[in-house]
């Protein structure tokens, strides 16, 4: 499996939870698992750009990184009302990072599987 694979997936789930558990708890139970999810993503993020996953996902971490930045100082300044919201947010946008990680992953799978597929094709004899 992929890490790049893996790191989108998880960051999709983290965030998912994140969407549902703002308009589940009390608010300054949200913003404390706000604050604890964007700790993890961000952290994931920035263990994910040095690594060579290429530019599309390396881009992508570096957005994730910026908006996991964001969600820290907010759960953190804001009151916990306006967490629950801004938190909703930011986890929107945050699947939102990972179901484009994910989509350039399998992108680039289906490039590799068509080119490894293709002069297969063209060796085959043709039978009438």
């Amino acid at each position: 499996m992929r890490t790049r694979f893996f790191y989108n997936s998880l960051m999709a789930l983290a965030a998912g939870f994140l969407v549902v558990a703002t308009q589940a708890f009390a608010p300054a139970t949200v913003a404390w698992i706000t604050f604890g999810i964007a700790v993890g993503i961000t952290a994931a993020a920035l263990g994910m750009i040095p690594l060579r996953t290429g530019l599309i996902q390396r881009g992508l971490a570096a957005l994730t990184v910026g908006l996991g930045a964001w969600t820290i100082v907010l759960s953190l300044v804001f009151a916990p009302a306006t967490v629950v919201w801004l938190g909703f947010a930011s986890a929107l946008g945050f699947v939102a990072l990972a179901f484009a990680g994910l989509t350039a992953h399998e992108l680039t799978t289906e490039r590799i599987v068509h080119s490894l597929d293709l002069p297969m094709r063209e060796r085959e004899p043709v039978t009438a």
